[in-house]
């Protein structure tokens, strides 16, 4: 059975879009690799900064997509750098509380700076309306994914 262009064209979308994910967190590994960051270390600082300070370990986890205990090797050694600190939670004693510390802060900075670099570099080309209908339909390709999710889990 021969597919159509447009089954052609939807069949392919998602996966030139994992394609397209991961092409871009090389292309910010390198420049990061470049300036003494590894993926292991700007990736947790960034969700922090987004997630902002008092997230729980397990959320951040859940932020970057890694296993709780795989968290927790790469919290330890941002903790030991002085880049995240580390707190209880007054509401639950078995969960940590995670906040960036000044030096993480900074280097945070660096990172968003980088960021908005290379988003200018890929994004120009595109006109305002283009990247606004582009992000309409991410919006509701997520959703429609989120829905799909919710309902896979009960």
């Amino acid at each position: 059975m021969e597919l159509s262009f447009t089954e052609l064209n939807r069949s392919n979308l998602l996966f030139r879009l994992s394609y397209l994910t991961r092409r871009w967190r090389k292309v910010l590994d390198a420049e990061f690799q470049s300036a003494g960051l590894t993926d292991a270390s700007w990736r947790p600082l960034l969700h922090l900064h987004i997630l902002g300070d008092g997230v729980r370990q397990k959320d951040l986890a859940a932020s970057i997509g890694i296993e709780g205990p795989s968290l927790v090797r790469l919290v330890d050694t941002l903790v030991a750098k002085g880049l995240i600190q580390r707190m209880e939670d007054a509401t639950d004693r078995r969960a940590k509380l995670l906040s960036l510390t000044p030096a993480g802060r900074s280097i945070v900075v660096s990172i968003r700076e980088t960021v908005r670099l290379l988003e200018k570099e890929l994004l120009d080309p595109f006109s305002d309306h283009e990247l606004s209908q582009l992000g309409q339909l991410v919006e509701r390709l997520e959703c429609a994914v989120n829905v799909r999710c919710t309902r896979g889990k009960r």
